[in-house]
């Protein structure tokens, strides 16, 4: 049988604190299922410790990590950081949390292989991630889309009535609404105009 296309092998040198970033291979949804790092068509999910790594380089900058994912166009991959900081960031907020990181992972080296660095701010409709970003954003309206369906919808939209380590609660249309975070695929604030 023919090789994959598109099969990202383990650098070496990671492996002595268990980086295993990329080491998944697109063959088959069973092989995605067994991976230690799970892998979509278009999304590659960031492991534990490059994500820490790339949060503790943003900090240094005086900004926080929104999010940060790897997408898979074709042959070209690409790592976006989303980043923020109170007040907002601006065009040189990205400027220096881009130079940090590139100088970080080119000494680092964990994504082995080619790849283009995109850091930006999270924009109008930022999305929560982190509890700690439910809970900042209390009173804020939110578009919520979950794993598997709760009261025949995936989509709700409602205002961010609470927050805690496990669960956000929502005021919906139809009363107050629950979530806990492990059933949330997707968050987001929705932007006021």
């Amino acid at each position: 049988s023919r090789s994959p296309p598109d099969s990202y092998p383990i650098n070496p040198s990671h492996e002595r604190w268990g980086c295993l970033f990329l080491q998944c291979c697109v063959q088959s949804r069973k092989k995605w299922a067994e991976c230690p790092l799970f892998v979509s068509e278009r999304l590659l999910v960031l492991e534990n410790r490059l994500l820490e790594g790339i949060e503790t380089q943003v900090g240094a900058v005086g900004c926080e990590l929104v999010d940060a994912r790897m997408l898979r166009s074709g042959r070209q991959v690409t790592l976006q950081v989303f980043i923020d900081k109170e007040g907002g960031v601006n065009i040189d907020d990205c400027v220096a949390a881009s130079r940090q990181l590139s100088v970080w992972l080119d000494v680092e080296n964990p994504i082995q292989g080619a790849y283009r660095l995109e850091v930006s701010s999270p924009g109008l409709d930022r999305p929560l991630v982190r509890p700690a970003d439910y809970q900042r954003f209390l009173g804020a309206e939110v578009d919520l889309e979950l794993h598997a369906m709760v009261e025949g919808r995936k989509r709700w939209r409602g205002t961010l009535h609470s927050a805690d380590a496990e669960s956000a609660t929502l005021a919906t249309e139809l009363g107050e609404r629950r979530f806990f975070f492990s059933t949330i695929r997707r968050a987001k604030l929705v932007p006021q105009w």
